[in-house]
């Protein structure tokens, strides 16, 4: 639980907030499947007004909008990782869309390998934030994953004073393997 948990307000009834915390306990089993199941490798932690985890496959082929209701597939050039973050709400568990989340990878030694502003990915079965990404290759990494407040309006005297200061996590000694899928 983050440093303020949401109650009742002017704005919001315990049923809106039993609603909210269904939604994102929905997200947070979306999340720990990625994780467990489907990911090479993934974990979360909670800091601030936030749970922010990463989850770590290979590259993958992404539609693009290319036009007004046009796509086009995309397979990976020669990125070779997909790195997925999440960022959730403390309280509630729900996605926090509209952050500015970046990722910057290390090797072993500390030296940066990549780094990358990660956008908003639409998923069948999880939104997230991530992007195909070019490593070294398979091994041991660090991710330093950066997640500045979003700029949307926040509802409610009582409960929206929230996602107002950047964060910062560090996830070591993370098994990367690489490839495309």
């Amino acid at each position: 639980m983050s440093q303020h948990g949401k109650q009742p307000s002017e704005e919001v009834d315990d049923r809106q907030l039993r609603l909210a915390g269904e939604a994102g306990d929905a997200y947070r089993a979306a999340v720990e499947y990625m994780i467990e199941e489907v990911a090479h490798t993934g974990e979360t932690r909670e800091v601030g007004d936030y749970v922010v985890g990463f989850a770590q496959e290979e590259a993958e082929g992404l539609y693009e909008l290319v036009d007004e209701g046009e796509f086009a597939w995309r397979e990976p050039d020669d990125e070779n990782a997909h790195v997925e973050v999440v960022v959730a709400d403390a309280d509630d568990g729900r996605m926090v869309p509209g952050a500015e989340v970046s990722v910057r990878i290390s090797d072993r030694g500390g030296e940066a390998v990549e780094a990358a502003t990660l956008p908003l990915l639409w998923h069948p079965g999880l939104y997230h934030y991530g992007a195909n990404l070019r490593l070294p290759g398979d091994g041991t990494y660090s991710l330093e994953i950066r997640v500045e407040p979003p700029e949307f309006h926040r509802h409610d005297e009582e409960n929206g004073d929230r996602y107002g200061e950047p964060v910062e996590v560090t996830f070591e000694d993370v098994d990367v393997k690489t490839g495309q899928g």
